[in-house]
């Protein structure tokens, strides 16, 4: 008995190492700019299916009859309708610290670039100002105080980075134990308000859901030492973007370094696009050449398992539709 499992045309070389040695698999492909409609009739032949960043609800599944497993080539879900998942007992998988590593060093990044201020001392030389180099210092990252909102696989790795480095490490996440901040080296912090007014730096790695959807608004912009710089890796609409433009052309941040946007690719006049202390990326923090790799073989991995009856629950964004069926 064969199976018919849905993958992207762009996946990553390293998608296809688990089928080695199966003849048991047959893929369907489908490219970026698919149709829905195209898509959705795709879907009606299939077992499993291996998504990017398509949406996924209802109208996908009521064309799935005979899907048994869905996996995201990543760790976020904010697209699919899990709840319409777990209600036909389809396990919704993701690839667990396949690009944990990756997202943490981008937000080092960011970090790096504000505090070494990578961008205008390039420009000094390349525009020929270098007896303006004392007016440019550059600063330690050090000694200086970082506050990770998120200990999960991405945060709790900018944790131990960031300790690494010697700098004041503090946590606020409600949902970890204290020992587990801890552990690491790092302070863990009750109040995410008081908090944010002693940080230079923030990061943010915690999931969009609704409780996090404008944590970072306006009262709580402003809540933030004057100076500080925000670093954003998780997703976009956890900050307000037009309040934090505001934050950051008054003054009171002095940047921020932004991997996700509420709309991507932005809107034109997005307010942050082109203000000279913001630092943009297109949404690739987890998506090294490594990681990609990463999260795509564990991505076929994932749906594998759950097709010979032996689901990674790790993984399992809906375990407990393995207890249901």
């Amino acid at each position: 008995m064969s199976h018919r499992i849905l993958v992207p045309e762009t996946s990553a070389p390293d998608m296809f190492l688990p089928l080695q040695g199966r003849s048991d698999i047959v893929l369907e492909r489908f490219g970026p700019k698919v149709s829905a409609s195209e898509f959705r009739a795709l879907l009606g032949q299939v077992n499993a299916a291996i998504l990017g960043v398509t949406p996924f609800a209802d109208p996908e599944l009521d064309a799935a009859p005979m899907l048994k497993a869905v996996a995201r080539v990543g760790v976020g879900y904010d697209a699919i309708d899990v709840p319409a998942l777990t209600r036909r007992k389809i396990p919704l998988l993701i690839t667990g610290t396949a690009n944990s590593v990756s997202v943490a060093e981008q937000a080092l990044a960011f970090m790096f670039a504000f505090a070494k201020r990578l961008n205008e001392l390039h420009t000094l030389v390349v525009e020929r100002r270098w007896s303006d180099r004392l007016s440019c210092f550059p600063t330690d990252l050090g000694g200086k105080r970082v506050l990770i909102v998120g200990f999960g696989r991405i945060g709790s790795r900018m944790a131990k980075r960031c300790v690494a480095m010697e700098m004041d490490t503090r946590v606020y996440d409600p949902l970890i134990t204290q020992d587990y901040v801890r552990a690491v080296g790092a302070t863990p912090v009750p109040d995410l308000d008081q908090a944010l007014g002693e940080a230079d730096y923030v990061s943010i790695h915690c999931p969009k859901d609704a409780s996090t959807i404008n944590l970072f608004d306006a009262a709580r912009l402003a809540r933030m030492k004057k100076g500080a710089v925000l670093i954003n890796t998780a997703r976009g609409g956890i900050v307000n973007e037009a309040a934090l433009a505001q934050a950051l052309t008054s003054g009171h941040l002095s940047g921020a370094g932004l991997d996700v946007l509420e709309s991507e690719p932005p809107e034109q006049g997005n307010p942050l696009v082109g203000l000279p202390n913001v630092i943009l990326a297109p949404h690739l923090a987890g998506v090294t050449w490594e990681a990609w790799n990463r999260m795509a073989r564990s991505a076929m991995q994932n749906v594998l398992d759950v097709l010979d009856g032996r689901p990674n629950r790790e993984h399992t964004v809906n375990p407990q539709v393995y207890d249901a069926r």
